[in-house]
Formats: structure tokens, sequence, C-alpha cells
């Protein structure tokens, strides 16, 4: 099974992705959380990252398609993963559709969480006070939604297309979402 979960910065992506590989027993794969990784070991590839994501940017795709593809050939995701946080742009759709048929795999769905973009940044405001991330003020995070409006949008539509999106309202208790998510993907999937 190999699956992607799309939506906007602080729209609990994550939280959602964590239920769903633990639910169908594959790795959650987040970007985010590889980057962090990297600028927490402050290796060559963190650094450039740090410096990206304080000027509320997204990290080239380059350097992001190579991490991602690392991390697809470790043994635990060779049933299936998830993704959260990448693909994000329509270059990296048509890397990761070449990843795919390189490998003879498809994607079964693509989760989007929807949700009001003013609780977002409260939510994120919020949340980088209680976790001490710098990177999370309101001028980063209006200029977050900004870029991924302008360059993940188009991606919905593409998977819109393939007959593929699965679109949910991401607002409300984490069990909520997690069951509204868990059905539709139930619904989908046929498991």
């Amino acid at each position: 099974m190999r699956l992607l979960i799309m939506g906007p910065p602080g729209a609990g992506k994550g939280t959602q992705a964590a239920v769903i590989g633990e639910h169908y027993g594959i790795p959650a794969i987040s970007t985010g959380n590889i980057f962090r990784l990297a600028i927490t070991n402050r290796t060559k590839l963190g650094e450039r990252i740090k410096r990206i994501i304080a000027e509320g940017g997204y990290v080239p795709d380059s350097l992001t398609l190579k991490v991602v593809v690392e991390r697809l050939e470790e043994d635990d995701a060779k049933d299936g993963w998830l993704l959260d946080g990448f693909p994000r742009t329509l270059r990296q759709v048509t890397a990761l559709d070449s990843e795919l048929e390189a490998h003879g795999f498809h994607l079964d769905a693509v989760v989007s969480l929807t949700a009001d973009e003013e609780a977002i940044i409260q939510r994120m405001l919020k949340r980088a006070e209680i976790e001490n991330r710098p990177d999370d003020n309101e001028e980063t995070i209006r200029n977050r939604m900004e870029v991924y409006h302008e360059q993940t949008d188009p991606l919905l539509d593409v998977y819109r297309e393939r007959g593929l999106l699965i679109e949910l309202d991401g607002m409300g208790a984490v069990e909520e979402v997690s069951q509204r998510v868990l059905a539709a993907l139930a619904d989908r999937l046929g498991r």
C-alpha cells in the first residue's frame, strides 16, 4: 500500500499519518521529520535546510527527492509506505511517478486534509510555543501557507483527475479526524 497525505502546514498531517501508518502497518515517512533530524544532527544538509526553513521557504526539489528516495529504499518501506510532506510541487509529482514506475508500483490513494487557515495559524503558533520551534512564527507560517497554495494546491487537481484524491475535513478532535480518515480509506481501499 502506497499512500500520500497532503494539506496545508498545521492541518494535522503528521498526527493522522502516524494513525494511518499504525493502522495499516506501514511506515509514515515525514520529510519534515527527516529534515529536522538533519538539522538537529548539524549535518551539512541540515544546516542548508535550517537556513531555508528559517526564511519560510521549502527545501528544493532536488534535495527533497534525494532524501525521499533514500528513505523509500529502506527495508521497512518495501511493502508500502505513507508519505507526509512529499510531493509538494508538480516537479516532485513527476519525480515520484518515475520512481514508482521504475519499481512497478502505483499510488493507492491521496488523503488531503482541509482546514480553516486562521485556525491553523493559531494551532501552529501554540505548537511553536509548546515545542519550542522558533521557525514557527506568524510571518513564517503565513509565508508557508502562501507557498503551499502556490506550489501544492495544483497537485490536488492532478490527483483528483487521477481518481486518487480523498478530501476530508481536518478540523476537530484528533480521534474524530482519525475516524473520518480511516473510514474513507477503508471505503476506497476495501480494507
